[in-house]
């Protein structure tokens, strides 16, 4: 299998050692983690992969499935700096990035002061984010993209790294607002949380139930997070993956193939395709392995994918949905 992206200078040696004591790191998180939450071993690897992979994610699930407390865990454990937005009708873009305030000094001078808004974290847990009107969610675009935001036409930039874990309720639940196409495709993943199994469940009311509740205690030092996203994208990517991403994005777009392209009302961007190459890498690296493979590829095609597409009238109408459609084009790459 011939190797592609890979540079001429990299020591293959050093890259190798590093992966290892990364991905030492990354299991002891996931232990340190999977103490406090129970039942979502999918949802915990797919955020750790949104994180290691520099992007930011979606967490989609009717309320009470701890995607709040998995955020607030995230944070400790990976000693990142973390924030909270509770996300309401109200709630302005000023309440997210900060405002400039008026400030009279002693001898009566008048100057402006920046006060920074809860947006200044390195992570940043914007919940229930479709609550909130669509001139408020359009207030993170700028930050989610560029890494920083301009107040009173002054650009102010964010911590490194910076990441949104945004929770979502489903649409149909009401005071929700739908996320306009330009937003969805800023979030590297969209991580759907479904109820737990019956077992995870039982074990859920037996360790939360008690006097005592699990705290978790930071793994990561500040800084380790952002030297493993480096990491990532120098890990080698072999030729056959990177069919299978071209093949996979292609097909999902309208009109690319005679079969499941013509469900297809619009589709991924090379973003996805980016998105594929970056998280294909990082689940490789969670999981102890040097390099990805097709498998990384199916794994995660529906959660870089499913919020980058949208079916025609007459496809809905017909009863198809855009996972099955994905089920459909992962079965010809596989």
């Amino acid at each position: 299998m011939s190797v592609m992206n890979k540079p001429d200078d990299v020591d293959d040696a050093a890259i190798v050692a590093a992966a290892e004591t990364a991905a030492e790191r990354m299991v002891a998180a996931r232990e340190e983690i999977g103490r406090v939450i129970f039942g979502q071993e999918a949802v915990v690897e797919r955020t750790l992969v949104t994180l290691l992979s520099g992007g930011h994610g979606l967490l989609v699930g009717v309320p009470g499935l701890a995607k709040t407390r998995l955020v607030n865990t995230l944070g400790t454990v990976l000693g990142l700096d973390s924030r909270r937005i509770q996300f309401t009708p109200d709630l302005m873009p000023s309440d997210i990035l900060g405002a400039e305030v008026l400030e009279q000094a002693a001898d009566g001078s008048r100057t402006f002061r920046f006060i920074r808004g809860p947006i200044f974290a390195q992570l940043l847990m914007a919940d229930e984010i479709n609550r909130a009107s669509p001139r408020t969610q359009s207030a993170l675009l700028q930050a989610m993209q560029e890494s920083h935001v301009t107040v009173a036409g002054q650009s102010h930039e964010l911590p490194h790294p910076f990441h949104v874990l945004a929770t979502q309720n489903p649409l149909e639940h009401e005071g929700t607002y739908p996320l306009p196409e330009a937003q969805l495709d800023r979030f590297l993943m969209q991580i759907d949380v479904f109820y737990p199994e019956r077992e995870a469940e039982r074990q859920i009311l037996l360790e939360t139930t008690g006097a005592d509740d699990a705290n978790p205690e930071a793994v990561l030092q500040p800084g380790e997070l952002v030297d493993y996203q480096t990491l990532v994208r120098r890990l080698p990517v072999g030729e056959s993956v990177v069919e299978a991403i071209l093949d996979l994005v292609r097909a999902a777009r309208p009109g690319e193939l005679d079969g499941e392209g013509g469900d297809i009302a619009w589709g991924p961007g090379p973003r996805a395709s980016q998105a594929l190459m970056l998280t294909v890498r990082a689940r490789a690296l969670i999981e102890g392995r040097l390099a990805p493979s097709v498998d990384d590829v199916v794994a995660l095609a529906e959660p870089v994918l499913q919020h980058r597409m949208a079916l025609t009238f007459a496809a809905r109408a017909d009863g198809k949905t855009v996972r099955g459609v994905i089920e459909k084009l992962k079965a010809q790459i596989a």
